[in-house]
């Protein structure tokens, strides 16, 4: 019994153990990746280091590379806290081992001078002949038998125990060492922040030299964008026009056919809305209870609410909104390469006037790279914008729009699939390869796409 509780002590110690390494796995890799993430932008810094030009560029890449040490040093804090974890649940499991060794060699010292007490006398013989019929000698026999297995079991789950202690000691050790390494490195970042922090005022000091000149870039960008958002909001409400118009024949056709038909098409087009739906949320509702009908005693399916759109009147534009739900936070890139050179939203430099508010993210890449669909839609309008193209992809009731293109590859009305080719980058004032990406849904309420897009 105490081999078996000593086993499953150990079990529960390795599999802690095993646990917190596969954590500490997936934090590491994410330290590098970040730092893959910091390199990147080290290199473009020096790539542009001295161009005038691109001080702004500059700016967001500094920006960048702050955010993304400052991502670093909180993954190496998470890690020193898991480290800090299992030092101590170690120290707690040496401290259990060591008492728990000292009681079993204090019982097989018992056992060992007790059999050497009665190592010449007769009681053994005795407790044998002084059973009351043959079958309780042998029950005797297995008892004696059983005492002998247990003094050697103790010997072995004394022997394992010290092999565990010394196991768990070296662990210890080890746990130690990683956690003082994790600790310089954090020290070491944070050293390396503050230069940062000194290299992003040194941009700064670039731009308030240039600031009217990028005022006057930023405030040409502002006013793409607002014809750019014009024309995506007019697209949009032809879109629910349209769909408004079919659903409206389709309701007018109705009509005329006979109440039964009626009633027949009317739970059809429930039923199917219904299945989309179940299908879509059957992993969430799996193991919760269904409601049962009180009059049958036969489990209804309860109808699953949703907002309405007319963008989802079909089962199509259904089935299209909620894969574009579920990939949320997993979506493609729409180029391969590139670096974010403007994030989503308000956007100020300290110590400047200079200010952008952005529906979208501005991507770096090359002139003339592929620009590609991030999910399965189909193409809204292609627009003319000043000197740039761009695309707008419905995906039921959610929108994708594509700037700042030199060229587009897709018709309006397109089936598009994730991964097709929209167009090609455009160049910026800098000559340098650039385009916006944005997300928003029907109410043109414009959305963060690094919140849908994989990191």
């Amino acid at each position: 019994m105490l081999q078996k509780l000593l086993l499953a002590l150990g079990c529960i110690v390795f599999a802690f153990s095993t646990l917190n390494a596969q954590t500490r796995d997936e934090l590491q890799k994410q330290q590098q990746q970040i730092q893959r993430e910091i390199n990147d932008l080290n290199n473009e810094l020096a790539s542009i280091k001295g161009n005038k030009k691109a001080a702004l560029r500059a700016y967001q890449a500094v920006q960048s590379k702050i955010r993304a040490r400052e991502n670093l040093i909180n993954n190496i804090r998470k890690d020193v806290k898991l480290l800090d974890e299992t030092v101590f649940r170690n120290e707690r499991e040496i401290y259990r081992l060591n008492k728990e060794l000292d009681t079993l060699k204090m019982n097989y010292g018992k056992s060992i001078v007790f059999a050497y007490k009665n190592r010449g006398s007769n009681e053994y013989l005795n407790f044998l002949f002084s059973a009351d019929n043959f079958n309780d000698a042998i029950k005797r026999m297995a008892y004696l038998k059983s005492y002998r297995q247990n003094r050697e079991t103790q010997a072995q789950t004394i022997t394992k125990t010290q092999d565990l202690l010394k196991q768990t000691t070296i662990t210890l050790a080890n746990n130690r060492k990683e956690k003082a390494g994790a600790l310089q490195s954090e020290s070491s970042q944070l050293q390396v922040l503050e230069a940062d922090k000194k290299e992003k005022d040194q941009v700064v000091t670039q731009l308030k030299d240039q600031e009217k000149d990028i005022t006057a870039q930023i405030a040409k960008r502002q006013k793409e964008n607002q014809k750019l958002a014009a024309a995506v909001k007019a697209a949009i409400r032809r879109d629910i026009e349209e769909a408004q118009r079919k659903e409206k024949e389709r309701l007018a056709k109705l009509k005329a056919a006979s109440i039964e038909e009626q009633k027949r098409e009317k739970e059809r087009l429930d039923k199917e809305r219904q299945d989309v739906l179940a299908k879509n949320s059957a992993k969430s509702t799996a193991n919760k209870p269904k409601p049962t009908d009180a009059t049958t005693g036969v489990t209804a399916a309860k109808p699953i609410e949703r907002s309405e759109s007319v963008f989802e009147s079909t089962k199509e534009g259904l089935t299209m909104s909620l894969n574009f739900e579920n990939n949320k936070g997993k979506l493609p890139w729409p180029i391969d390469g590139g670096k974010v050179t403007g994030e989503f939203g308000i956007q100020t430099i300290p110590g400047t006037l200079l200010k952008a508010d952005n529906q979208g993210i501005f991507i770096v890449s090359n002139v003339g790279a592929n620009i590609k669909c991030v999910a399965d839609g189909e193409v809204s309008t292609i627009l003319d914008v000043d000197d740039y193209q761009a695309v707008i992809v419905k995906h039921g009731k959610y929108y994708t729009v594509y700037n700042r293109l030199s060229s587009v590859n897709v018709t309006k009305g397109q089936t598009v699939k994730a991964g097709t080719l929209i167009g090609k980058v455009g160049a910026n004032l800098q000559n340098e390869g650039e385009f916006e990406f944005q997300v928003m849904n029907e109410k043109t309420q414009y959305q963060n796409p690094r919140n849908w897009l994989k990191r």
